[in-house]
């Protein structure tokens, strides 16, 4: 098969499209077809050699896929050759194939076509993982969603309008919170010129839940937005990893912080989150309260493109690589 390989750790020109040994699935796995997958930030680290796959995982980037089932590894059950599914991936989907676990296997929802059913499964358990089943975001309560034109961030607003929150959404530019806006944002803030800290307290005294992807230097603000109660999580270091906390503030609260990934938990873990996603999530999905937000569609082949892309911050939602032309 054909894989994107990293010549050595650098900037996007360095991802290859070249010949590699195809996968094979052990028990409990399946071998997938791919026809897309999805970039995303830890993808760049990955390629920049500051973020190595898991003990075992593909060394090929790639957190996310959709494809057809080409093989069944031994005891896997429920699914059949030929389904259509998207995948969560510790690595490998930007490849021709793939080998996923079978507890990581989603179907494709509702009217969604293969391809862009890749750019749901890794910002569906991320946000649902984070600001559902641990923040555990309810009707009323107002959650703040930093980066909101990003992957995450889109599928983020429409997450919670569809629990019956209120969503507040940072972005850099007029037009990303015009469209944040369009997704269902009820309150946008570009954070290039206005505090997110003041806005909160003005607008509804403060975010219950925040979802965060810039880490340390937003440590401190985040914690001053959250009102009694609060929860903090924390899914990105964008902003740095090293912060001062006023654990005063956090006990005032009664806040908490959290911070967590998905790559890395253990296959249980992750199989639990894509039970809950199939049972909870995807009904909303099937019914359209929330829809894969795709900015651009790249062949994969054109890798190095796609990354330059989603460096630029210019892209609204995913960018998708096509497997096939």
């Amino acid at each position: 098969m054909y894989a994107i390989t990293i010549r050595e750790p650098g900037d996007p020109d360095v991802l290859e499209w070249a010949e590699v040994a195809d996968p094979r699935p052990g028990p409990g796995e399946v071998l997938l077809d791919v026809a897309a997958s999805a970039v995303n930030r830890a993808d760049l680290l990955q390629r920049q050699g500051h973020y190595p796959p898991p003990p075992g995982a593909s060394e090929t980037i790639g957190l996310e896929c959709s494809g057809t089932i080409a093989e069944l590894g031994e005891g896997v059950e429920g699914w059949t050759v030929g389904d259509e599914v998207c995948a969560l991936l510790a690595g490998g989907g930007y490849a021709e194939k793939a080998v996923v676990p079978a507890g990581q296997l989603l179907p494709v929802p509702g009217e969604i076509d293969l391809l862009t059913a890749a750019a749901l499964p890794e910002v569906a358990c991320t946000v649902w993982a984070n600001v559902v089943m641990h923040a555990k975001l309810t009707e009323g309560e107002v959650l703040l969603v930093h980066g909101g034109a990003g992957g995450i961030g889109t599928h983020a607003i429409q997450v919670g309008k569809a629990l019956g929150a209120t969503v507040a959404v940072t972005a850099g530019s007029a037009d990303r919170l015009e469209s944040c806006r369009q997704l269902g944002a009820d309150i946008t803030i570009n954070y290039k010129d206005e505090d997110f800290v003041e806005v909160l307290r003005k607008e509804t005294g403060g975010a219950n839940v925040i979802l965060d992807n810039m880490g340390a230097s937003y440590l401190g603000r985040n914690v001053d937005a959250l009102q009694q109660d609060g929860r903090l999580v924390i899914i990105g270091m964008q902003g740095g990893v090293k912060g001062e906390l006023n654990v005063g503030t956090l006990l005032g609260k009664r806040a908490s912080v959290f911070a967590a990934g998905l790559r890395f938990r253990p296959l249980d873990q992750k199989a639990a989150i894509v039970a809950d996603v199939r049972e909870r999530l995807w009904p909303l999905v099937e019914q359209g309260s929330v829809k894969p937000i795709v900015g651009q569609v790249v062949p994969m082949a054109e890798a190095a493109s796609a990354h330059r892309i989603l460096e630029e911050g210019s892209v609204f939602g995913k960018v998708l690589l096509a497997a096939k032309s």
